[in-house]
């Protein structure tokens, strides 16, 4: 009995020691980052703490990569199209004030951006040999003349300066724009009608708005119309319109001109729950969703060089741009079976957007915006938000422009550049059980994604550029933020005669949201494997057999047309006539034979309903066609001319294109409209949810086979998880 309670006790004590060695082991543990869990995934739980804590608790890891912002002061020019650094904006607006044209009085610049060097000179420079002469592109407003100059940084003077005999104007400053809507809160005629419409003047926010071109009576004169709101009670204040104020100013004399006021018996709208702000919300909040996040424990695959960009089989450059947003230029893709690289595109962007509203009325007629010609839509690029805008692991590209006085300023985060998983597919195929083989073969889809997003007063524009490993280039746009409403006494659907036009939707007590277009024009110069190329239209042909061999009575086959001009490759789509549309290199070919190309998969293909003789449209007449085809033209770059802001549409792509100049085996440029129509409903309202579209650029023939076929499935031990920690 002794001897059975001493060995009991000698193992309990053995149990007492070993539990007490375990708890002092954990109890050590030092603290962990997420880093030190990285093996494991992030957080760690209980168990794997454990193990890390039996090696030390600190392993060391390959950390993902902490990219260092640019020091923009000193900041190194890296490729001949890198724009404009700090220093060199400082250096242009030097050169300019010296110059005798001048000095003798204040200028106001309206662009400044690089003067990109020949395509050629681009083309043919290597990294490490010196760049081309580096050169600045400036249109300035000075004396009331607009002057378009080239200047030498290289020889310091301005080489070229032509005075502006154009019918428009160049793109708005953002001077302009605040000293406009400033004009009429000074103006004692304004602040009168604003009280008589129950507003006080220190709630009054001000907008302006392009007036497009409608007669010779708007010409000689930089003119904008001001429209404004009511912020009292909400930050959303374009929910609370003025209605049918509208006041007429003279950009440069900061005059008013004229002030219209048709709305006095349309009542302000109340605005209650419009303010779209977290910290404002009702409770209950919708039920959260947990977090999500793509973790990349060795960091991400792509690498940033200045603005050149390398990622899997693809290279390419980007750069910040304030009238495009960002330019895609020198994409190239690295050929699997020769490891050569091959060109695909050498500049693509955002030339226009072209957004006309669909109310004739006094107040609503003239809204025919052109976001990047009038506004700049780079000018307008915000900063992204990280973990929203952007993914974890996302890079971020400041943007550096110069002020209306040539001042240079920083744009922080204008772009993002992260690699995208969303659970799609790459390529995949199962073998079937009849087969009698057991094989399930896929490969996950990741993307690059260069990501910009601009916010034109109200709207709100995501614009990405996706690379995908297959070659393919997808290019989406996504629109949000907040509608451009209009005032009503219409309280309810209810009151509203069957008889009246309302132009919109009745989105909520006195509040319209108008019907209007968004056309997005993309600038794309296709090099395939060169700069020597043509466009083909594959038509799908319907053919119907009689007293064939088989019960067959029709099928389809392709048709190939091989555009010999422009006015061959001015497409509009059509769902009951269909075609694929190649850009394709006629002097390579594939082993076996064929023509090495790409072609553009159409999406968001909203197509214009206006009248091609209306003043908008005339002005926005390239987008009367989905898809056009130009000989390439450094002078050609922006759909709705240079000098868009009042322009007549006598200087735009589809008058560029009825010259009808040759475009077969020549350096050819490719214009693509994403299009959308929007009549706004309730759930657009107070703040809109995105909508997107999207059209590719896909290789057809490119390649020899499928390129990605050897690349590797992904594994657990490739992306370790685990759940979160109990603690």
């Amino acid at each position: 009995m002794e001897a059975t309670s001493y060995l009991r006790l000698s193992f309990l004590l053995m149990a007492a020691l070993l539990l007490l060695v375990f708890v002092r082991t954990w109890v050590r543990l030092p603290s962990l980052s997420p880093e030190d869990c990285s093996e494991f995934g992030s957080p760690c739980t209980l168990k794997q703490r454990i193990q890390l804590g039996r090696t030390g608790g600190f392993i060391e890891k390959n950390k993902p990569p902490k990219y260092q912002k640019i020091d923009h002061e000193n900041e190194v020019v890296k490729h001949p199209l890198d724009p404009l650094t700090i220093q060199e904006i400082k250096k242009v607006r030097e050169i300019i004030s010296k110059s005798s044209d001048f000095n003798h009085g204040e200028f106001s610049l309206n662009s400044l951006v690089l003067e990109e060097p020949l395509k050629e000179e681009v083309l043919a420079w290597k990294a490490g040999k010196n760049f081309p002469s580096r050169k600045a592109s400036v249109i300035a407003q000075v004396g009331g003349y607009f002057h378009k100059m080239v200047v030498d940084l290289v020889l310091g003077q301005i080489v070229t300066n032509d005075i502006s005999h154009e019918a428009g104007y160049p793109t708005m400053t953002v001077e302009d724009m605040v000293s406009s809507v400033r004009v009429p809160l000074k103006n004692k005629e304004f602040a009168d009608i604003v009280k008589k419409r129950g507003v006080n003047v220190s709630d009054v926010s001000c907008v302006p708005i392009s007036l497009g071109w409608f007669g010779e009576a708007e010409e000689g004169r930089r003119l904008v119309k001001v429209q404004c709101y009511s912020m009292a009670g909400t930050v959303n204040f374009y929910m609370r319109p003025i209605e049918g104020l509208t006041v007429l100013v003279d950009m440069d004399m900061k005059k008013i001109l004229k002030i219209t006021n048709n709305g006095k018996d349309i009542p302000l709208p109340k605005g209650e729950n419009t303010d779209y702000r977290l910290s404002v919300q009702k409770q209950p909040l919708l039920p959260p969703l947990n977090p999500i996040s793509i973790e990349q424990p060795k960091g991400p695959s792509f690498k940033v060089d200045g603005h050149q960009v390398k990622w899997g089989s693809w290279e390419f450059h980007v750069k910040p741009d304030p009238r495009a947003g960002v330019i895609i230029s020198e994409a190239k893709v690295k050929d699997p079976d020769t490891g050569k690289m091959r060109r695909v595109l050498y500049k693509g962007f955002t030339s226009e957007l072209f957004v006309p509203y669909m109310d004739p009325s006094d107040a609503w007629y003239f809204k025919t915006y052109m976001d990047a010609g009038e506004y700049g839509f780079g000018l307008n690029t915000m900063s992204l938000e990280p973990l929203n805008d952007c993914p974890r692991n996302a890079y971020y590209m400041d943007g550096v422009f110069a002020s209306a006085d040539g001042t240079p300023y920083v744009r922080p985060n204008m772009i993002c550049i992260f690699e995208r998983y969303a659970g799609d597919i790459s390529w995949r195929h199962t073998e079937c059980p009849i087969s009698g083989m057991e094989i399930r073969e896929a490969r996950p889809k990741v993307t690059l994604v260069v990501r910009m997003s601009a916010s034109v007063a109200n709207y709100d524009y995501i614009v990405d550029w996706e690379f995908q490993t297959d070659g393919l280039i997808r290019i989406k746009v996504g629109l949000s933020g907040i509608l451009m409403v209009k005032g009503t006494k219409y309280e309810n659907v209810d009151q509203i005669d069957s008889n009246a036009e309302l132009h919109g939707t009745l989105l909520a007590e006195n509040v319209i949201g108008v019907i209007h277009d968004h056309y997005v024009t993309f600038h794309l110069d296709m090099d395939i494997d060169g700069t020597e190329n043509s466009f083909v239209q594959v038509k799908m042909a319907k053919k119907t057999v009689e007293n064939g061999p088989t019960p067959r009575k029709s099928f389809w086959t392709g048709e190939r047309h091989i555009a010999q001009t422009e006015k061959d490759a001015q497409i509009q789509l059509s769902l009951y006539n269909p075609s694929e549309f190649h850009m394709i290199n006629p002097s390579k070919k594939t082993k076996i034979g064929n023509p090495v190309g790409y072609k553009v998969v159409p999406g968001g293909t909203a197509a214009s309903l206006l009248d091609h003789n209306d003043p908008p449209q005339l002005r926005g007449a390239f987008t009367n066609n989905q898809i056009w085809v130009t000989p390439y033209n450094r002078s050609e770059q922006w759909a709705g001319g240079l000098y868009t802001y009042q322009s007549k549409g006598d200087d735009t792509l589809a008058v560029w294109s009825n010259r009808d100049r040759p475009i077969e085996k020549k350096d050819i440029v490719l214009w693509y409209t994403l299009g959308f129509h929007h009549l706004p409903c309730q759930e657009d309202y107070p703040i809109m949810p995105t909508v997107s579209a999207s059209f590719d650029l896909k290789p057809v023939n490119f390649f020899e086979s499928n390129p990605i076929m050897r690349t590797a499935p992904m594994t657990e031990k490739d992306l370790p998880m685990c759940s979160a920690s109990a603690e």
